[in-house]
């Protein structure tokens, strides 16, 4: 298994240019770049050429584009914004070697049925593998453990990537994430580990189901989250590729951004080791 790191977890304290830096020393194989904040951010004083010179000299590599948001139940100019963003993150996923895009279901106070829930994130993914597949990119669909996202838990995400049925459409699966709403690990017992592109590991102080919100998460391994439970079963389905870690704690944040980064990656192979050998250099 590969390790990566989410540059959520060093938001508020680093830039791309400091996350690669640190990264890189510290023996992570990949990156996943935040396409909202922190590319951008980037190509204000450096250019995308620039980025791709560091990847093809590093061993750090560019895992996903986190991420395409609020992807599915749009109305009709929100459906076009979320095409047009996605066929741009197309060609800077091939200038760069971006393996993935993290697609985000919609989040909303608005009362939707799942029937039209599911009908429209498969129609969405439909057409973003289709404009993907020439470029070799897949999608990775992250459900959100909140009570206002319209995809929040595992069963309900798996049984959508499922019926898109393509082969360059899959998941993120997030510890936090399946945590925070209940996800039933049975569910997970009788996945397809393929259908699992990247695994995200976290943890979080233990509040009730519904209540759990993206500042409660913690190093893995130091909260509520039965890691054990999840990291065993993916290896008996078969996952094996990328753990990244993804934290957005704001006490985290006010470490110096080299020392989150390594305590992410210490904290992270003390969970993960019992179960995966991870390499790094």
């Amino acid at each position: 298994m590969k390790l990566c790191f989410n540059q959520a977890t060093t938001l508020e304290n680093s830039n791309l240019a400091k996350d690669l830096e640190y990264c890189d020393k510290h023996g992570y194989d990949y990156i996943e770049i935040r396409t909202m904040d922190k590319l951008p951010e980037y190509l204000k004083e450096k250019s995308l050429n620039e980025l791709v010179e560091f990847f093809n000299t590093h061993h750090i590599k560019p895992l996903a584009f986190n991420a395409l948001v609020f992807f599915n139940n749009r109305d009709e100019a929100g459906y076009k914004e979320i095409i047009d963003e996605f066929k741009e993150m197309m060609e800077t996923a091939k200038k760069l070697g971006v393996k993935y895009v993290v697609a985000v279901p919609l989040v909303t106070e608005q009362k939707i049925l799942k029937g039209d829930i599911k009908n429209s994130c498969v129609e969405v993914l439909k057409e973003l593998s289709d404009i993907a597949d020439p470029y070799g990119v897949k999608i990775a669909v992250e459900f959100v453990g909140h009570p206002q996202c319209t995809v929040n838990t595992f069963g309900q995400a798996y049984d959508i990537v499922e019926t898109v049925n393509r082969e360059n459409v899959g998941l993120v699966l997030d510890c936090f994430h399946f945590h925070a709403m209940g996800s039933d690990l049975e569910d997970l017992k009788k996945a397809d580990g393929s259908k699992i592109f990247i695994l995200h590991i976290d943890d979080t102080e233990d509040f009730p189901i519904g209540f759990l919100r993206d500042e409660d998460r913690v190093w893995p391994g130091l909260g509520g989250i039965d890691l054990d439970s999840i990291l065993s079963t993916l290896k008996k389905i078969g996952f094996s590729d990328v753990v990244s870690v993804e934290l957005f704690r704001p006490e985290y944040y006010e470490l110096d951004a080299e020392e989150a980064i390594k305590t992410a990656k210490e904290t992270t192979l003390k969970v993960v080791s019992k179960y995966y050998d991870l390499q790094t250099v």
